[in-house]
């Protein structure tokens, strides 16, 4: 699974402030927070008192605070480290509910890690989290942390520097490989450039597109395995457990009616270079979708139609 794009910045500003109380004043946001109204009352009073248009020193007492930003350049949570004499311990918020279900709160806390393990140099972190929060518990799990131990009201999860490492390592030995053409390549390289050409701004389609092909093994045309998915070709999806039969085509060709799949699309760029049998979980604008490739249809490059 990748986490979608998360970035933390640590400069905290009036406006961040009262973006953070509207989001702690939610109750849902705020319920399994034992401090939610306390802090939002404490900024408001900060607000009252300073006139200021940074305000990251007020936040930063005792540990590190962050604004966390999606790939938009919008907030959509925030992160506390609480560091202490052997630990830190973390606290992530994501703060609008329409946010809820997009893995963000998995991406916050990976980010938050690097800075922790690394900045920090912090031996273990840990997360104090009430028994009845499972979205949070699925995220830290997500994470890498296990469960050290429980009371009548929170568990407590933790992960040392070296079980960090290893998540790490074993992540990379287990990521997918994808495999491209070098007829595809060259082909979607230049309808990036041609984009950018025309003026398109390097937006999320094809930043992710351009990632995707950047990453991808490149194959003589005639030594591609015969259950790849290649531009052009017909398949058989999975989505979500519902049955799809689509094809893969340039944008230009793209019509939703006819299951054409644009390779711009999330789903197009998301199974591009995978093979039959391989299961994806990707982001989609409604949140995550899991999608597997039941079967190719039909691959130009195993018909010999390679002026497709």
């Amino acid at each position: 699974m990748r986490e979608p794009f998360i970035f933390l910045y640590s400069e905290i500003t009036r406006e961040n402030a009262l973006v953070l109380m509207h989001w702690l004043e939610d109750h849902e946001v705020g319920r399994y927070l034992s401090d939610a109204r306390n802090v939002s009352a404490s900024i408001a009073q900060v607000l009252d008192r300073v006139n200021l248009p940074i305000l990251t020193h007020l936040f930063n007492k005792d540990g590190r605070f962050y604004i966390a930003y999606d790939r938009h350049n919008v907030p959509v949570g925030f992160v506390r480290l609480v560091i202490k004499s052997a630990e830190t311990e973390i606290v992530i918020v994501i703060g609008d509910r329409n946010n809820w279900g997009k893995h963000l709160g998995t991406g916050t806390i990976r980010e938050s890690l690097k800075i922790a393990f690394f900045e920090l140099r912090s031996p273990r972190v840990v997360a104090n989290i009430h028994k009845e929060n499972r979205r949070s518990i699925r995220a830290f799990r997500n994470a890498g942390f296990r469960m050290e131990h429980e009371t009548s009201e929170l568990k407590s999860f933790i992960i040392t520097m070296e079980e960090y490492l290893k998540s790490i390592q074993e992540e990379i030995a287990a990521s997918d490989e994808i495999y491209i053409t070098e007829v595809d390549k060259a082909r979607l390289k230049k309808l990036i450039d041609d984009k950018l050409y025309d003026g398109m701004k390097m937006d999320k389609s094809l930043l992710t597109l351009d990632r995707e092909i950047n990453r991808a093994t490149v194959v003589d045309i005639k030594q591609l395995r015969q259950d790849v998915v290649t531009m052009n070709s017909r398949f058989l999806l999975h989505l979500n457990g519902e049955e799809m039969e689509a094809s893969l085509v340039y944008p230009h060709e793209a019509d939703w009616t006819e299951k054409r799949l644009s390779v711009l699309s999330p789903i197009g760029t998301a199974i591009l270079g995978y093979s039959e049998g391989n299961s994806i979980e990707w982001e989609v604008p409604s949140g995550v979708i899991a999608i597997e490739i039941k079967k190719i249809l039909y691959q130009p490059e195993a018909a010999g139609d390679y002026q497709l």
